[in-house]
């Protein structure tokens, strides 16, 4: 795989820090991540991972995260800013300067900022008052766009182009991510075209509902079906399939749209009114036939349950390399255990059985020391 032998270490978080190593992880790339000892934080984005708990507050626990980080390529940091410096941990401590020599000049530290959570980072940004919603406010897409677009897949695209540097330079950097500046980079199509002019008020574009023939509609079972036919060929291959089971059920009534409709635009409400109460007439799946193997940009919405049934449970790694593809690791879906391979990351870093337990000692590990099988008289 494309990432074979670069070693990461991640420090545990929500989101778009561990998207961002799973990415890595998928590519290849050995990442350990550290979590607190006891830590009970629910991550299912830890294919491929590895878990070391260590108690950071602790000398020894320190100590170790340190050396862990002095033999890594990257290092994944979601914690606030100063957080990592305080506890001396932060670049500078890796990084060589005018004055000393650094632990790791290779090292790539990768840090993710936001103050606040996805739903801030998108009001901050200028994105969120662009989508769709109510009349009355916009609504926000569960938290996709800064959290893991803006946020855990930027990360990993700049620690990509980190290490295509490094190969260069023989040096690491800091790859900074900040969610608000990542929200308005993946939405750069929107804005610029707001900021031009050339985006009226939301709801009032083709591609924020103001379209009838770009939108989701309800069929009679209460799943839906989605349109995009923006195009007018496309569009004229969906309105015929539409009107002629409208005819055919006897349902068309007195007004019926032709091609020239989606470039009529004081007929569009007359047009959102006869797809709404068409779909309603038939279940999702009848409207799925009728539009399968069409160019009418038709296709039904499919609940996570029924996509898993085409694609498979977990999502496949994307995109796809020729020679070195990633791994899809599509095991059932699982949970890292915090503390789970300790004993073996300690022992890969050259720990003697005898340092590992006066680590349990100092309580560097936590009740996680109970793994390492330690006499209890010791603990």
């Amino acid at each position: 795989m494309a990432l074979d032998g670069i070693k990461v270490v991640e420090f545990a978080g929500l989101a778009p820090g561990p998207f961002a190593g799973l990415v890595l992880a998928h590519n290849g790339a050995s990442v350990i991540r550290i979590d607190r000892p006891s830590s009970t934080t629910r991550d299912l984005l830890c294919a491929g991972k590895r878990s070391i708990a260590l108690d950071m507050k602790t000398a020894s626990g320190l100590r170790v995260a340190k050396e862990l980080i002095a033999k890594a390529d990257v290092v994944i940091d979601p914690f606030r800013p100063g957080v990592l410096e305080k506890l001396g941990l932060g670049p500078e401590a890796f990084h060589s300067s005018d004055k000393r020599e650094g632990l790791n000049d290779r090292l790539i530290f990768a840090r993710l900022a936001g103050n606040g959570h996805d739903i801030n980072y998108i009001a901050l940004s200028g994105v969120l008052s662009m989508l769709p919603g109510t009349t009355d406010k916009p609504a926000f897409p569960l938290n996709l766009i800064a959290d893991f677009a803006g946020g855990g897949l930027l990360c990993a695209n700049g620690i990509l182009l980190a290490l295509l540097e490094r190969g260069r330079s023989g040096r690491g950097q800091v790859v900074n991510v900040d969610m608000v500046s990542g929200s308005r980079y993946v939405s750069s199509f929107p804005l610029l075209n707001a900021v031009s002019g050339s985006w009226g008020p939301r709801g009032t574009n083709l591609l924020d509902g103001d379209a009838p023939f770009y939108d989701v509609y309800t069929c009679s079972d209460g799943k839906w079906m989605s349109i995009g036919c923006l195009e007018p060929q496309f569009f004229a291959q969906f309105i015929s399939k539409f009107n002629g089971v409208m005819k055919s059920s006897g349902k068309q009534g007195s007004w019926s749209p032709s091609q020239s409709t989606q470039i009529t635009k004081e007929d569009w409400p007359k047009l959102r009114k006869y797809l709404e109460e068409g779909f309603r007439t038939q279940p999702r799946d009848f409207w799925t036939e009728v539009f399968h193997g069409t160019d009418a940009c038709a296709v039904p919405v499919l609940s996570p349950t029924e996509a898993a049934q085409f694609y498979g449970l977990h999502p496949m790694p994307h995109p796809e390399l020729s020679r070195t593809p990633p791994s899809h690791l599509r095991d059932e879906i699982t949970t890292l255990d915090p503390g789970k391979h300790t004993a073996d990351i300690l022992k890969e870093l050259g720990l003697s059985e005898e340092k590992m337990r006066q680590l349990a000692i100092d309580g560097a590990l936590g009740k996680e020391a109970q793994a390492l099988k330690l006499p209890k008289s010791k603990l």
